[in-house]
């Protein structure tokens, strides 16, 4: 009867570790696709954005670009222009030469004040 008790004991620990391993890989893997919608750029969008162009007008065709993974697109690429707002995203496009592509716009005075593209270190 112990035994048995001990098996059942066991037998539970290993269902509610497994459910609960599955629930992690749910979750990240929903935390990943959120990102990629919300970071992920066509390469036509960013060249179709022209510097000048209200900046309302240039947001209405980007996804948000607000992900954990701003702080890493952020890294290598060059200083922003001072007193502007940039958002980053990465191309949805093929990689170049096997690395990925980071695309930034920043936004000044109501306007796309520059872009600049870069490859992701």
């Amino acid at each position: 009867m112990a035994q048995r008790k001990g098996c059942l004991i066991g037998c539970g620990i290993a269902a509610v570790v497994g459910i609960g391993l599955i629930a992690a890989l749910v979750f990240g893997a929903s935390k990943i696709l959120d990102a990629a919608d919300k970071t992920l750029l066509d390469p036509k969008v960013y060249a179709a954005a022209e510097v000048g162009r209200p900046e309302q007008e240039v947001r209405e065709r980007l996804p948000s670009g607000e992900t954990f993974i701003k702080s890493s697109l952020r890294e290598g690429g060059p200083a922003e222009p001072a007193d502007s707002t940039c958002s980053w995203y990465l191309s949805d496009g093929d990689p170049v030469g096997g690395t990925e592509t980071v695309f930034r716009l920043c936004f000044k005075d109501g306007k796309l004040a520059e872009k600049v593209q870069y490859p992701m270190k």
